[in-house]
């Protein structure tokens, strides 16, 4: 079973056709040959302002980058402790 890839562009206007010209979903659905759950999908990612999307994303990333950090450091707390903790046991 092949999915359907539809252009971003596609998708700004089917849900334009909701949000702004007040169409029903299940009609724009049935117009444009696309399942209602995809256009509930795209008027969730594509009702909010480009501008805001894409400080949405550059946040995803700083939190994706800061949790990779956070865990690093954390691995090397742990290890430092347990060195130390070798370290005074040997030489105490």
């Amino acid at each position: 079973m092949s999915t359907k890839r539809f252009t971003e562009e596609f998708k700004i206007e089917a849900v334009k056709q909701i949000t702004e010209r007040g169409h029903a979903v299940a009609e724009v659905a049935g117009r444009l040959g696309v399942s209602t759950h995809s256009l509930y999908q795209w008027t969730k990612r594509y009702s909010v302002p480009q501008a805001e999307r894409d400080a949405s994303k550059d946040q995803q990333a700083e939190m994706r980058r800061l949790k990779a950090e956070l865990k690093r450091v954390t691995e090397e707390r742990d290890i430092l402790k347990k060195a130390a903790a070798y370290f005074a046991k040997t030489s105490g």
